[in-house]
């Protein structure tokens, strides 16, 4: 799997609400796109010493190969990280990042989107959930494989966050924390995986 870091203002314009964000989002584009452009190229520098061992690294813990040959990362001046559900290999990231810390919610947000596909392939027939149940479960091995297998630390050798919960979905944390010992102990990412699909039946109303 590789990830190619494009701009593509339509596709970014789309997650755009209201006239006044609209009117923002414009003007962060015309002050930014040289920037952008700039940034572009250090995220795919930094990015590509680490995607193979990456890629790898997600197939082996998760089971599953990546089910896209490529990805692409749309850089946006407004949108801090936008995941894709399962529907396209595509995902949003923030330009304005240090070139090497951007590394761990770029791939936070890529394996979202592979959780989708792996439950929509394998699991959504046997075990349906909501959309919004099926992006916390997703949300939460993100927070998992990025950071509790020794492994992930070369990847990002500074970051000390670790599991964190002090994040954007305190609806999600109750789920996150029992799912801590499940993903540590499991066998496989099968088992964790089924765990979840168990407890989150109790979250009827979760969503972002």
């Amino acid at each position: 799997m590789q990830v190619q870091f494009i701009i593509d203002k339509k596709y970014d314009r789309q997650f755009v609400r209201g006239k006044k964000s609209l009117q923002f989002f414009t003007a962060q584009y015309k002050v930014s796109r040289f920037f952008m452009e700039a940034t572009l190229k250090l995220y795919q520098k930094s990015w590509d010493e680490i995607n193979d061992a990456f890629s790898n690294y997600i197939a082996r813990e998760t089971g599953y190969n990546w089910f896209y040959d490529a990805y692409k990362c749309v850089l946006s001046p407004v949108h801090v990280g936008i995941a894709n559900w399962g529907r396209e290999p595509i995902i949003v990231r923030a330009w304005q990042e240090n070139s090497y810390t951007q590394r761990r919610i770029t791939a936070h947000e890529l394996v979202i989107s592979h959780y989708f596909e792996i439950y929509r392939r394998h699991y959504a027939h046997n075990y349906p959930l909501t959309d919004g149940q099926v992006w916390a479960l997703a949300e939460i091995a993100a927070f998992a494989l990025t950071s509790l297998p020794r492994d992930i630390r070369q990847f990002w050798p500074w970051d000390s966050s670790g599991y964190y919960t002090d994040h954007n979905y305190p609806q999600i944390v109750p789920l996150q924390k029992k799912l801590k010992n499940s993903f540590l102990k499991k066998k496989n990412f099968e088992e964790y995986m089924k765990r979840g699909f168990a407890l989150v039946k109790k979250f009827s109303d979760l969503k972002p």
